[in-house]
């Protein structure tokens, strides 16, 4: 059987006191790549917050990466973070140290220690998104793409089992999305990491099919068509 690293059950989800999707069922299984469609303020960033647990889930039922939603409380969220990536549209790294530091940044805030097993890990990561030989490099020193690509392997370090990627392709060009889009459909393929991957951009779905689930009119539909 497929391991399953989403199972969301008659959920509803909230953004404060405001019911944003009801009745919300979903699975996604160990090295799936998913899509997560809608218009602007149909609930797909509520639902990823979800999922991650910045958003609490108050009615129904929903296990992330083996993690109770309902059962999280501000003591083990980092728990359940280290095993999800979260890659974001606009990058977010740390402007005042290079991509190493960056990375280095993360694991010791996950709980990291052995200087050697880090920069072990963190050459093992950037080899991963092509870019090897960048560790040095400041932010502002590269491309939009290779910033994304930096993000990307931020997202991998603690080998999470899921990728929740926001808009990862929003601020890029069709080339360079066209990157980012290889890489993140490699990364499921080939380590079986699920990924997420909320996006607008209907022309990256018709080039790089896959499964569809659509937030529209309170619901979360489902294998969705590309209809607009």
């Amino acid at each position: 059987m497929a391991e399953l690293i989403i199972e969301i059950k008659n959920a509803n989800i909230y953004q404060g006191d405001n019911l944003v999707l009801q009745d919300v069922n979903l699975e996604v299984n160990k090295g799936e790549f998913v899509y997560l469609v809608g218009k602007t303020g149909t609930g797909k960033s509520s639902l990823l917050k979800t999922l991650y647990g910045e958003l609490p889930l108050k009615e129904g039922q929903a296990s992330v990466v083996g993690y109770n939603l309902r059962d999280l409380t501000w003591k083990t969220v980092p728990y359940l973070r280290r095993n999800l990536g979260v890659v974001f549209q606009d990058f977010q790294l740390l402007t005042d140290r290079n991509v190493h530091e960056n990375l280095k940044f993360v694991l010791r805030a996950t709980g990291w220690k052995d200087d050697k097993l880090m920069n072990e890990k963190i050459s093992d990561v950037l080899d991963k998104v092509g870019l090897k030989s960048k560790g040095f490099k400041m932010p502002f020193e590269m491309s939009g793409g290779e910033q994304q690509r930096i993000d990307i392997a931020r997202a991998l370090l603690n080998s999470p089992k899921l990728i929740l990627a926001d808009e990862p392709t929003g601020n890029l060009d069709p080339e360079t999305s066209d990157e980012i889009m290889n890489l993140l459909m490699h990364i499921a393929r080939d380590y079986g990491t699920s990924v997420v991957m909320a996006t607008h951009d209907y022309i990256v779905i018709q080039k790089y099919p896959a499964r569809m689930v659509k937030t529209e009119n309170g619901r979360v539909i489902d294998n969705a068509s590309i209809a607009r």
